[in-house]
């Protein structure tokens, strides 16, 4: 099975658990100690919130402020509209930041919003059909 691990570094990684939890990540205990959290989105992604320290241990660069430059950002695809707006919802009541206006198409609705670090994450639901439509 292919699958991605996401290494983030944070500022507080009890903090962005509990953020991550109430977007409706899981916790992987068998990758998780006191200097990283492992959260699960599917059987695919894995996000892994680790401490700054932790993670400069290995990497030896500078850790950037997500807040202060542009950086990677991420999307999470959702089932329905519905899901996307539950997902947003649950992230700016545990914190996050909707920084960016909704994003309506046809095809597509994208909220994005910040984490605490300043990690972008887009929650899109996406009619690929239509899409696929519009391209013919």
């Amino acid at each position: 099975m292919k699958q991605l691990f996401l290494n983030l570094p944070v500022n507080d990684v009890e903090k962005s658990m509990a953020f991550y939890l109430a977007l409706g990540f899981t916790m992987n205990p068998l990758f998780t100690d006191k200097d990283q959290k492992c959260l699960v989105y599917s059987d695919s992604i894995y996000v892994m919130l680790q401490s700054r320290e932790f993670a400069n241990s290995y990497v030896k660069r500078e850790v950037i402020d997500a807040h202060k430059s542009l950086i990677p950002s991420f999307t999470l695809p959702v089932e329905s509209i519905e899901k996307v707006d539950e997902m947003m919802n649950n992230g700016i009541s545990a914190g996050g930041i909707e920084s960016v206006e909704v994003l309506r198409e046809d095809f597509m609705y994208l909220r994005s919003m910040e984490d605490f670090d300043g990690y972008m994450w887009g929650i899109m639901c996406l009619d690929v059909e239509k899409f696929r439509a519009l391209k013919s």
